[in-house]
């Protein structure tokens, strides 16, 4: 994909509008010829995990501890990685209710997580690649909505995250930042994303409460 120099398109990739953790997600590695990408598991199992279901607890990794959690410690120098997405949910409390918002850049460009990847092997000897998504702390968009948010990269700052050949932790630690607000923006959509098993574009189509919606579904 020419917005990450890949040395190849991802791996049967289709579009995506509602992504959830334990579910496999295209992920930008560093290689030694260029960046490639890899289906990777979103939901961290570390090598030494002794059970797969640790990932389910490890979909984020906060950005402050991350040369303090077992987890992640070893991986910040050298299994670093880019999480492409082009927006992110987060739900806005309104009473007793969760109102769902779709939050993209104001250009509507791609754009990167900062992540971190493993290895674990499964008893059958197999091997499962799977990743977390760091997390910042938000800015004045996301602030009033939740108290964390996605490590969104600066377009200049990928290739200093994804060389853990060229920059260790130390040097590349304060590329996670939160993202500058004015250049993002956010509107609510319907609660057809509660649902992982609904991944249509109708997920991220603006939506007023007042309407009466019909979900439209893709049959495969």
């Amino acid at each position: 994909m020419v917005r990450w120099n890949l040395q190849r398109d991802f791996p049967l990739y289709v579009p995506r509008f509602n992504i959830a953790p334990s579910q496999q997600v295209p992920v930008i590695v560093s290689t030694d010829n260029a960046p490639d990408a890899k289906s990777m598991q979103w939901g961290l199992v570390p090598w030494w995990a002794k059970e797969e279901a640790i990932g389910n607890r490890m979909i984020n990794a906060r950005a402050e501890t991350l040369t303090e959690k077992g987890a992640f410690k070893n991986l910040v120098d050298r299994r670093r990685c880019l999480v492409p997405a082009d927006g992110f949910y987060e739900w806005r409390k309104e009473g007793k209710r969760k109102v769902p918002m779709w939050f993209h850049l104001n250009s509507k460009e791609p754009f990167a997580f900062a992540g971190l990847w493993d290895v674990w092997r499964r008893p059958n000897g197999s091997n499962l690649e799977t990743f977390t998504i760091v997390t910042t702390e938000p800015n004045e968009l996301m602030r009033p909505i939740h108290n964390r948010m996605p490590a969104i990269l600066r377009r200049e700052d990928e290739e200093r995250w994804l060389d853990v050949s060229g920059a260790q932790f130390d040097k590349v630690r304060l590329v996670l930042k939160p993202f500058p607000s004015e250049q993002m923006d956010a509107h609510d959509v319907s609660t057809l994303v509660n649902k992982p098993e609904n991944d249509t574009a109708e997920c991220i189509r603006p939506f007023s409460g007042d309407e009466i919606f019909t979900p439209q579904l893709s049959l495969l």
